[in-house]
């Protein structure tokens, strides 16, 4: 990871297509490196999970529309998809000097599947609690995260006990790494643990969105 750091360093000075052309060498073996990385945790998490496949994200960036104008992002990130319909839930691990972590979960649920993941935290959180009360979820990743809506969704009481998980647009999890802890031989054994601590949260809500609210499977 010291190669990685050293050349993302580098390009946040230097975010120009004349530098990165110049330094192609340098970016292609980067990249090699971290294909292993990856690839290793991929084969390492398929040991415990069903995985679709795995997504290296490109390090270039689609600047059309953005008021942004650098042409590359200065990390390097990559997706574990579970296998669907049955397996749901995302993995996710983001590498960038100053702001790296592992984490997952559902960033862009379907219009569908956040209705139905709300009306189950509005018939009980009993479940969800259990899970994010437990010490591991708790020293990994704290509480779920994620965007909300200002006010409760339509058809949902303002003042359900459980509205600041129904207001939720996402679901996601994350532990944050210090440069020195990807930088140490142990990070890639903590990169695995932390993913495999999903599980249990990955678990209950593929059970959400295989059923219906009676518990009958969908699938």
């Amino acid at each position: 990871m010291k190669k990685t750091f050293e050349f993302l360093r580098h390009l946040e000075k230097n975010n120009t297509r004349e530098w990165f052309s110049q330094h192609k060498a340098e970016y292609d073996a980067v990249v090699k490196e971290n294909k292993i990385f990856f690839t290793e945790i991929y084969q390492e998490l398929q040991e415990h999970d069903h995985l679709k496949g795995i997504h290296i994200f490109r390090i270039y960036r689609d600047v059309r529309f953005s008021k942004d104008p650098t042409p590359y992002k200065t990390n390097f990130g990559v997706g574990y998809s579970r296998t669907k319909p049955m397996l749901r839930g995302g993995y996710y691990i983001h590498l960038e000097p100053g702001n790296s972590f592992v984490g997952g979960g559902f960033w862009g649920p379907e219009a569908k599947d956040l209705l139905r993941i709300r009306k189950e935290f509005e018939i009980s959180t009993t479940e969800i609690e259990k899970i994010t009360s437990h010490q591991t979820f708790i020293k990994y990743f704290g509480e779920i995260e994620g965007d909300a809506v200002k006010t409760a969704p339509r058809g949902f009481d303002k003042n359900h006990p459980a509205i600041d998980l129904i207001k939720k647009k996402q679901y996601i999890v994350m532990r944050k790494f210090t440069d020195k802890e990807v930088l140490s031989d142990s990070f890639q054994k903590e990169a695995v643990l932390t993913l495999l601590a999903m599980r249990p949260f990955f678990d209950y809500m593929s059970e959400v969105l295989t059923t219906d609210l009676n518990g009958e499977p969908l699938f």
